[in-house]
């Protein structure tokens, strides 16, 4: 892609590409639409965008609209499926905020969310095993119908922007990232991304069946590795899950607090695991330096040499921190109130970071890689 040849400035550094990691987190995929939001406000644009489950879904909306209308487009399919619960509560009712939000959550279990999924009927358990409705307490058809409408398809497979979503072959149990620079990508492969069972069916593909990827891995970062191990990129990873927390103090926090740990140990693993492989790096390269000349030519001296050279990762992390009081429902509660907190924090966040100078402070954990946690301030 012409995009990814040239090189970027940024704030943050200079780099070949910019690339957009989206972690999975239902209903939390807000925060991220406003980081999205913060980030085009400052002319940040992705060259290339990897995403899981709800990220797969907002990285679709990105991907498959030009710049001008993409923040529009997130914010539609984000008014859609939380207009079941439209209404703000005023401020003297604030503390009525976790009774209003569980409602919310209740409804979305009951009655679906509005252009995304709705509940089987009759259940799965009153259907003959085998058949779809046997699969699945939800139907994501209406998914189907709200990608359609608001992700230009045909402009997500000219290639402009490469895209790539993460999911799990049901029959191997193998991850897999339908990616636009090999496949041609349909509506079929964002719901495949994010088909979590029971709740979701799995998505049927040239004969294969997929569930939500974030089964294997709710991050992206390790297929960009793997892809590139030589890439030179200035990543945005949004992360929706908080791997750091006070203790719980009650069994719903026990809950949220066990969902957190789960759905971002697998993140806290991939930056471990690209931090070992680039410490590897180093160690063959300065190895292959200390050979005499006439090895230089061997075919596996070659191949080596290639392996242990690689450009720079300037990692931008942004991690949800902001406590909408949803607690361990939080990934399943759709209320107006509830998106609009999470958009306007990840905007905020991003904001925030921009203005204060000292957030510009990388942490190099390996030579060559350097973070940006730019979300202390969400605490």
């Amino acid at each position: 892609m012409a995009a990814s040849k040239q090189r970027s400035g940024s704030r943050w550094g200079q780099h070949s590409q910019k690339i957009f990691l989206l972690q999975g987190g239902g209903a939390l995929g807000a925060y991220q639409a406003g980081v999205y939001a913060g980030l085009a406000e400052i002319g940040e644009a992705p060259d290339w965008i990897a995403g899981v489950s709800i990220g797969g879904i907002n990285a679709a909306l990105i991907a498959g609209n030009p710049p001008e209308r993409r923040v529009a487009r997130l914010r539609a399919f984000w008014e859609r499926v939380s207009s079941n619960s439209p209404a703000l509560l005023p401020a003297s009712f604030d503390i009525m905020r976790p009774m209003f939000n569980r409602a919310s959550a209740t409804s979305a279990l009951l009655l679906g969310i509005p252009g995304f999924f709705r509940p089987r009927f009759p259940p799965p358990a009153m259907v003959q095993d085998g058949t779809p409705g046997a699969l699945s307490y939800y139907d994501t058809a209406p998914l189907k119908t709200t990608l359609e409408e608001l992700v230009d398809f045909d402009l997500i497979n000219r290639k402009n922007v490469r895209l790539s979503l993460g999911a799990v072959n049901v029959r191997t149990g193998k991850s897999i990232y339908f990616d636009n620079a090999r496949n041609r990508i349909r509506a079929e492969h964002v719901m495949a991304s994010g088909a979590l069972p029971p709740g979701f069916p799995p998505v049927e593909i040239d004969g294969e069946i997929y569930w939500d990827g974030g089964i294997v891995s709710n991050t992206p970062l390790w297929y960009i590795h793997d892809e590139d191990p030589r890439i030179d990129a200035l990543i945005f990873q949004v992360d929706l899950f908080n791997p750091s927390s006070p203790a719980p103090q009650n069994l719903s926090q026990v809950q949220e607090r066990q969902k957190d740990i789960q759905y971002s140990s697998k993140a806290r693993f991939n930056m471990d695991h690209l931090r070992d492989m680039e410490e590897l790096r180093g160690s063959l390269h300065r190895l292959l330096a200390k050979l005499p000349k006439s090895a230089l030519s061997d075919p596996d001296v070659k191949r080596l040499s290639a392996i242990s050279t690689r450009g720079a990762i300037t990692l931008v992390q942004f991690v949800n921190k902001h406590d909408t009081r949803s607690l361990d429902f939080k990934d399943y509660e759709f209320s107006r109130a509830t998106m609009l907190d999470l958009w306007q924090g990840g905007q905020d966040d991003v904001r925030r970071a921009v203005a204060d100078a000292s957030g510009h402070v990388a942490k190099e954990v390996t030579k060559g890689i350097r973070i940006f946690d730019l979300t202390a301030s969400g605490e």
